[in-house]
Protein backbone atom coordinates (compact mmCIF):
# COMPACT_ATOMS: atom_id res chain seq x y z
CA UNK A 1 0.00 0.00 0.00
CA UNK A 2 2.65 2.72 0.81
CA UNK A 3 4.67 1.32 -2.13
CA UNK A 4 2.05 2.66 -4.24
CA UNK A 5 1.13 5.91 -2.96
CA UNK A 6 4.91 6.45 -3.46
CA UNK A 7 4.36 6.05 -6.66
CA UNK A 8 5.51 8.92 -8.73
CA UNK A 9 2.13 9.18 -10.95
CA UNK A 10 0.22 9.48 -6.96
CA UNK A 11 2.69 12.01 -6.06
CA UNK A 12 2.24 14.09 -9.23
CA UNK A 13 -1.38 13.96 -9.30
CA UNK A 14 -1.59 15.19 -5.44
CA UNK A 15 0.29 17.65 -6.13
CA UNK A 16 -1.85 19.11 -8.95
CA UNK A 17 -4.56 18.67 -6.94
CA UNK A 18 -3.49 20.53 -4.29
CA UNK A 19 -2.25 23.40 -6.86
CA UNK A 20 -5.56 22.92 -8.47
CA UNK A 21 -7.21 23.46 -4.93
CA UNK A 22 -5.23 26.80 -4.46
CA UNK A 23 -6.07 28.33 -7.29
CA UNK A 24 -9.87 27.79 -5.60
CA UNK A 25 -8.57 29.27 -2.13
CA UNK A 26 -7.13 31.94 -4.75
CA UNK A 27 -10.50 33.35 -5.34
CA UNK A 28 -11.50 33.13 -2.41
CA UNK A 29 -8.85 35.03 -1.02
CA UNK A 30 -9.58 38.21 -3.01
CA UNK A 31 -10.59 40.98 -0.43
CA UNK A 32 -9.33 38.56 2.41
CA UNK A 33 -5.99 38.84 2.33
CA UNK A 34 -3.53 41.18 -0.23
CA UNK A 35 -2.04 38.85 -2.75
CA UNK A 36 1.97 39.97 -1.97
CA UNK A 37 0.62 39.54 2.13
CA UNK A 38 -0.32 36.10 1.12
CA UNK A 39 2.58 35.46 -0.98
CA UNK A 40 5.29 36.73 1.67
CA UNK A 41 3.47 35.10 4.79
CA UNK A 42 2.85 32.00 3.49
CA UNK A 43 6.34 31.41 2.79
CA UNK A 44 7.70 32.73 6.22
CA UNK A 45 4.87 30.22 7.96
CA UNK A 46 6.42 27.63 6.18
CA UNK A 47 9.75 28.38 7.65
CA UNK A 48 8.50 28.78 10.64
CA UNK A 49 6.56 25.34 10.21
CA UNK A 50 9.65 23.38 8.92
CA UNK A 51 12.44 24.27 10.89
CA UNK A 52 12.04 21.97 13.87
CA UNK A 53 11.88 19.22 11.36
CA UNK A 54 14.29 20.33 8.97
CA UNK A 55 16.85 21.44 11.64
CA UNK A 56 19.04 18.49 12.09
CA UNK A 57 18.66 17.88 8.25
CA UNK A 58 20.44 21.31 7.32
CA UNK A 59 22.98 20.93 9.72
CA UNK A 60 24.01 16.76 8.45
CA UNK A 61 23.33 18.83 5.18
CA UNK A 62 25.59 21.96 5.54
CA UNK A 63 28.30 21.11 3.64
CA UNK A 64 26.04 20.77 0.22
CA UNK A 65 24.15 23.87 1.61
CA UNK A 66 27.35 25.88 1.56
CA UNK A 67 28.47 25.42 -1.74
CA UNK A 68 25.47 25.66 -3.19
CA UNK A 69 22.77 28.10 -1.23
CA UNK A 70 22.82 30.44 -4.25
CA UNK A 71 21.25 27.31 -6.20
CA UNK A 72 18.44 26.98 -3.53
CA UNK A 73 17.58 30.49 -2.67
CA UNK A 74 17.77 30.94 -6.39
CA UNK A 75 15.51 28.48 -7.86
CA UNK A 76 13.43 29.05 -4.21
CA UNK A 77 13.03 33.08 -6.08
CA UNK A 78 12.67 31.96 -9.20
CA UNK A 79 9.56 29.12 -9.02
CA UNK A 80 8.01 30.17 -5.37
CA UNK A 81 8.35 33.89 -5.72
CA UNK A 82 8.75 34.92 -9.32
CA UNK A 83 6.19 32.37 -10.77
CA UNK A 84 3.45 33.39 -8.58
CA UNK A 85 4.19 37.42 -8.57
CA UNK A 86 3.75 37.59 -12.47
CA UNK A 87 0.81 35.02 -11.73
CA UNK A 88 -1.04 37.22 -9.45
CA UNK A 89 -0.42 40.45 -11.98
CA UNK A 90 -1.08 39.14 -15.16
CA UNK A 91 -4.32 38.02 -13.71
CA UNK A 92 -5.37 41.71 -13.83
CA UNK A 93 -4.91 42.18 -17.39
CA UNK A 94 -6.22 38.68 -19.06
CA UNK A 95 -8.90 35.89 -18.63
CA UNK A 96 -8.49 32.80 -16.38
CA UNK A 97 -9.33 30.87 -20.13
CA UNK A 98 -6.37 32.58 -21.53
CA UNK A 99 -3.95 31.86 -18.81
CA UNK A 100 -5.02 28.29 -18.10
CA UNK A 101 -4.42 27.79 -22.09
CA UNK A 102 -1.18 29.39 -21.78
CA UNK A 103 0.14 27.33 -18.96
CA UNK A 104 -0.61 24.04 -20.53
CA UNK A 105 2.44 25.28 -23.00
CA UNK A 106 4.69 24.12 -19.74
CA UNK A 107 5.50 21.15 -20.32
CA UNK A 108 6.47 22.23 -24.23
CA UNK A 109 9.10 24.34 -22.58
CA UNK A 110 10.88 21.88 -20.50
CA UNK A 111 10.69 19.27 -23.06
CA UNK A 112 12.32 21.83 -25.14
CA UNK A 113 14.65 23.15 -22.42
CA UNK A 114 16.11 19.35 -21.26
CA UNK A 115 16.78 18.58 -24.72
CA UNK A 116 18.87 22.63 -25.49
CA UNK A 117 20.38 22.10 -21.79
CA UNK A 118 20.85 18.37 -21.34
CA UNK A 119 19.89 16.38 -24.75
CA UNK A 120 17.03 14.81 -23.50
CA UNK A 121 15.00 13.62 -26.20
CA UNK A 122 10.85 12.85 -25.92
CA UNK A 123 9.63 9.89 -27.80
CA UNK A 124 6.71 9.87 -30.20
CA UNK A 125 3.90 8.46 -28.03
CA UNK A 126 5.24 11.29 -25.38
CA UNK A 127 4.33 14.24 -28.21
CA UNK A 128 0.95 12.24 -28.07
CA UNK A 129 0.28 12.28 -24.64
CA UNK A 130 1.01 16.01 -24.32
CA UNK A 131 -1.44 16.90 -27.16
CA UNK A 132 -4.01 15.44 -25.75
CA UNK A 133 -3.44 16.80 -22.58
CA UNK A 134 -3.58 20.07 -23.95
CA UNK A 135 -6.80 19.31 -25.56
CA UNK A 136 -8.39 18.10 -22.25
CA UNK A 137 -6.95 21.75 -20.79
CA UNK A 138 -8.39 23.63 -23.96
CA UNK A 139 -11.44 21.70 -23.44
CA UNK A 140 -12.08 23.34 -20.09
CA UNK A 141 -10.69 26.58 -20.91
CA UNK A 142 -13.62 26.65 -23.24
CA UNK A 143 -15.91 25.53 -21.11
CA UNK A 144 -16.92 22.67 -23.90
CA UNK A 145 -17.26 24.70 -26.76
CA UNK A 146 -13.25 24.66 -28.57
CA UNK A 147 -14.53 27.08 -31.53
CA UNK A 148 -14.56 29.79 -28.65
CA UNK A 149 -10.24 29.40 -28.34
CA UNK A 150 -10.46 31.22 -31.91
CA UNK A 151 -12.26 34.34 -30.47
CA UNK A 152 -9.65 34.64 -27.88
CA UNK A 153 -7.59 38.10 -27.89
CA UNK A 154 -4.18 38.10 -26.31
CA UNK A 155 -2.80 41.32 -24.81
CA UNK A 156 -0.12 42.34 -22.26
CA UNK A 157 -1.42 40.13 -19.15
CA UNK A 158 -1.26 36.95 -21.79
CA UNK A 159 2.63 37.90 -22.30
CA UNK A 160 2.84 37.93 -18.60
CA UNK A 161 1.52 34.68 -18.10
CA UNK A 162 3.50 33.18 -20.72
CA UNK A 163 6.19 34.79 -19.05
CA UNK A 164 5.57 32.89 -15.79
CA UNK A 165 4.63 29.76 -17.71
CA UNK A 166 8.79 29.65 -18.82
CA UNK A 167 9.71 30.75 -15.48
CA UNK A 168 8.01 27.69 -13.77
CA UNK A 169 9.31 25.79 -16.55
CA UNK A 170 13.19 26.74 -16.40
CA UNK A 171 12.24 26.11 -12.31
CA UNK A 172 11.44 22.48 -13.39
CA UNK A 173 14.44 22.04 -15.24
CA UNK A 174 16.70 23.00 -12.65
CA UNK A 175 14.92 21.26 -9.97
CA UNK A 176 15.91 17.79 -11.81
CA UNK A 177 19.68 19.33 -11.21
CA UNK A 178 19.60 20.28 -7.34
CA UNK A 179 22.45 18.78 -5.11
CA UNK A 180 21.33 16.00 -3.68
CA UNK A 181 19.98 16.57 0.07
CA UNK A 182 17.58 15.69 2.08
CA UNK A 183 13.80 16.82 1.01
CA UNK A 184 13.38 18.91 4.02
CA UNK A 185 16.71 20.64 3.53
CA UNK A 186 15.87 21.46 -0.43
CA UNK A 187 12.01 22.96 0.64
CA UNK A 188 13.32 24.76 3.62
CA UNK A 189 16.20 26.58 1.27
CA UNK A 190 13.63 26.31 -1.37
CA UNK A 191 11.09 28.48 1.03
CA UNK A 192 13.92 30.92 2.04
CA UNK A 193 14.38 32.04 -1.40
CA UNK A 194 10.36 32.71 -1.61
CA UNK A 195 10.06 34.40 1.47
CA UNK A 196 13.81 36.82 0.39
CA UNK A 197 11.81 37.10 -3.27
CA UNK A 198 8.54 37.93 -1.87
CA UNK A 199 10.36 40.80 0.91
CA UNK A 200 10.37 43.86 -2.18
CA UNK A 201 6.59 42.89 -3.67
CA UNK A 202 5.35 43.89 -0.31
CA UNK A 203 7.28 46.49 -0.05
CA UNK A 204 5.43 47.73 -3.52
CA UNK A 205 2.58 46.77 -2.38
CA UNK A 206 2.22 48.78 0.69
CA UNK A 207 3.98 51.60 -1.45
CA UNK A 208 0.65 51.52 -3.46
CA UNK A 209 -1.64 51.21 -0.72
CA UNK A 210 -2.80 48.32 -1.39
CA UNK A 211 -2.39 45.84 1.36
CA UNK A 212 -4.82 45.28 4.31
CA UNK A 213 -4.70 43.28 7.23
CA UNK A 214 -6.52 39.40 6.63
CA UNK A 215 -9.64 38.96 8.18
CA UNK A 216 -10.72 35.22 9.71
CA UNK A 217 -11.13 33.91 6.36
CA UNK A 218 -8.21 35.46 4.67
CA UNK A 219 -6.15 33.89 7.99
CA UNK A 220 -8.01 30.04 6.99
CA UNK A 221 -6.74 30.69 3.29
CA UNK A 222 -3.35 31.33 4.64
CA UNK A 223 -3.01 28.73 6.92
CA UNK A 224 -4.18 26.16 4.02
CA UNK A 225 -1.73 27.65 1.81
CA UNK A 226 1.12 27.40 3.71
CA UNK A 227 0.42 23.71 4.46
CA UNK A 228 -0.39 22.42 1.75
CA UNK A 229 0.52 24.39 -1.23
CA UNK A 230 3.80 25.69 0.12
CA UNK A 231 5.34 22.80 1.77
CA UNK A 232 3.35 19.78 1.04
CA UNK A 233 2.55 20.15 -2.83
CA UNK A 234 6.66 21.68 -3.56
CA UNK A 235 7.64 18.51 -1.57
CA UNK A 236 5.46 15.90 -3.45
CA UNK A 237 6.62 18.01 -7.10
CA UNK A 238 10.06 17.68 -5.87
CA UNK A 239 10.08 14.32 -5.32
CA UNK A 240 8.29 13.78 -8.40
CA UNK A 241 10.98 15.26 -10.71
CA UNK A 242 13.64 13.33 -8.94
CA UNK A 243 11.88 9.57 -9.63
CA UNK A 244 10.80 10.27 -13.00
CA UNK A 245 12.74 13.84 -14.41
CA UNK A 246 11.28 17.07 -15.69
CA UNK A 247 9.75 15.82 -18.80
CA UNK A 248 7.52 13.17 -17.40
CA UNK A 249 6.63 14.73 -14.42
CA UNK A 250 5.72 18.04 -15.83
CA UNK A 251 2.80 16.64 -18.09
CA UNK A 252 1.23 15.96 -15.16
CA UNK A 253 1.07 19.70 -14.24
CA UNK A 254 -2.03 19.62 -16.98
CA UNK A 255 -4.04 18.17 -14.45
CA UNK A 256 -4.24 21.52 -12.71
CA UNK A 257 -6.91 23.73 -14.25
CA UNK A 258 -9.02 19.88 -14.37
CA UNK A 259 -8.55 19.69 -11.02
CA UNK A 260 -9.03 23.03 -10.13
CA UNK A 261 -12.61 23.41 -12.46
CA UNK A 262 -13.96 20.03 -10.63
CA UNK A 263 -13.02 21.76 -6.76
CA UNK A 264 -14.98 24.78 -8.15
CA UNK A 265 -18.43 23.05 -8.84
CA UNK A 266 -17.39 21.07 -5.91
CA UNK A 267 -16.76 24.23 -3.04
CA UNK A 268 -17.87 27.16 -4.94
CA UNK A 269 -20.98 25.76 -6.30
CA UNK A 270 -20.33 26.10 -10.43
CA UNK A 271 -22.12 23.93 -12.68
CA UNK A 272 -20.78 20.60 -13.47
CA UNK A 273 -20.93 19.53 -17.25
CA UNK A 274 -19.98 16.55 -19.04
CA UNK A 275 -16.83 18.35 -20.76
CA UNK A 276 -15.11 17.83 -16.98
CA UNK A 277 -15.37 14.60 -16.93
CA UNK A 278 -13.94 14.34 -21.10
CA UNK A 279 -11.05 16.57 -19.80
CA UNK A 280 -10.23 14.62 -17.14
CA UNK A 281 -10.22 11.75 -19.29
CA UNK A 282 -8.24 12.94 -22.24
CA UNK A 283 -6.07 14.71 -19.46
CA UNK A 284 -5.40 10.91 -17.86
CA UNK A 285 -5.32 9.17 -20.79
CA UNK A 286 -2.84 11.79 -22.67
CA UNK A 287 -0.12 10.77 -19.23
CA UNK A 288 -1.12 7.24 -19.73
CA UNK A 289 0.17 7.42 -23.50
CA UNK A 290 3.44 9.87 -22.22
CA UNK A 291 3.87 6.82 -19.88
CA UNK A 292 3.94 4.09 -22.16
CA UNK A 293 6.58 6.38 -24.36
CA UNK A 294 8.88 7.40 -21.53
CA UNK A 295 13.03 7.24 -22.13
CA UNK A 296 15.50 5.72 -20.27
CA UNK A 297 17.23 8.29 -19.18
CA UNK A 298 20.59 8.48 -16.40
CA UNK A 299 18.73 9.80 -13.35
CA UNK A 300 19.63 13.40 -12.68
CA UNK A 301 22.01 14.75 -9.57
CA UNK A 302 19.74 14.73 -6.82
Amino acid sequence: MLKRLAHPAVLLLLTAFIWGANAVAGKLSVGHISPMSLTLLRWVGALILLFPFARPHLVRDRPTIRRHWLYFVGLGLLGFTSFNALFYVAMGYTSAINAMIIQAAMPLVVFVGMFLFFHIRVSVLQVVGFALTLVGVLLVASHGHLETILALDFNMGDAMILGSTTIFGVYTILLSRKPRVHWLSSIFMLSLGGALGAVPLLAWELLAGLTFAPDAQGLLILAFTIVFPSILSQALYIKGVEMIGANRANIFVNTVPVFGAILAVLILAEPFHAYHLAALSLVLGGIAIAERGKRTVQPAAQ
